[in-house]
C-alpha cells in the first residue's frame, strides 16, 4: 500500500511538472503572439487614419472647385466688368431672371471669398476648412470681346504639410464673342 501512495505521488510530481512547465511555454508564445498581432493591428489602424485623413482633404480640395464654378458662371453671365482699385475683387453687371439690372461681387476679405449680390452680402464661397490664400482677377479686351482671367490658390487647415491648391480659369462674358 505504500508503494502504491508513493507511485501514485511520483506519477502527480512528475505529470505536475511537464505541465507547469508547458504552460509557461505556452504562455510566452501567447504573449509573443499577442504582441505581434497587436503592433500590426495598430499599425494598420494608424495607415487607415492617415488615409482617411488624406482623403478628407483631397475632397475638400476637389469640392473647393464649386468656388472656381462659381465664379465662373457669373462672370460667363454678365454683360459687363466693373473692376475695382484691387485685382482680388470683381464687380460684374448682370441682369436677374426677370431682366432687371444687378451686380455682383467677389470681395476676397483674406481667408474667405464672399459673394455680394446687388450690395448685400449672401455669404463665403468657401467651407469652413479651407483657406484662400490668393485670389486675382485679370481683365482682358481684345477688339472682338471681353474676358476675365481667374486665378485661385486655397489650402485646407486639416493639412499638416500645407499644400496648395491653384484653380485657373479664363471667361468670356456673354454678348462679347
Amino acid at each position: 500500500m505504500i508503494k502504491i501512495i508513493k507511485n501514485a505521488f511520483s506519477a502527480i510530481r512528475r505529470r505536475g511538472g511537464k505541465k507547469n512547465g508547458y504552460a509557461v511555454l505556452e504562455l510566452l508564445f501567447y504573449i509573443a503572439f499577442f504582441a505581434i498581432f497587436s503592433i500590426i493591428s495598430i499599425d494598420s489602424m494608424i495607415v487607415m487614419a492617415k488615409s482617411f485623413k488624406e482623403t478628407a482633404i483631397l475632397t475638400e480640395f476637389a469640392q473647393s472647385g464649386a468656388i472656381m464654378e462659381r465664379m465662373s458662371r457669373e462672370t460667363r453671365q454678365a454683360y459687363g466688368i466693373d473692376f475695382t482699385s484691387t485685382t482680388s475683387d470683381l464687380k460684374l453687371n448682370t441682369k436677374d431672371s426677370s431682366g432687371v439690372n444687378k451686380t455682383i461681387e467677389f470681395k476676397f476679405i483674406s481667408p474667405n471669398i464672399q459673394l455680394w449680390d446687388s450690395g448685400s452680402n449672401i455669404g463665403n464661397l468657401n467651407p469652413p476648412n479651407i483657406v484662400v490664400t490668393a485670389l486675382s482677377f485679370t481683365q482682358i479686351t481684345t477688339g472682338s470681346g471681353k474676358a476675365v482671367k481667374i486665378s485661385l490658390t486655397i489650402r485646407s487647415n486639416r493639412d499638416s504639410s500645407n499644400r496648395l491648391q491653384d484653380f485657373n480659369d479664363t471667361v468670356v462674358l456673354r454678348g462679347s464673342y
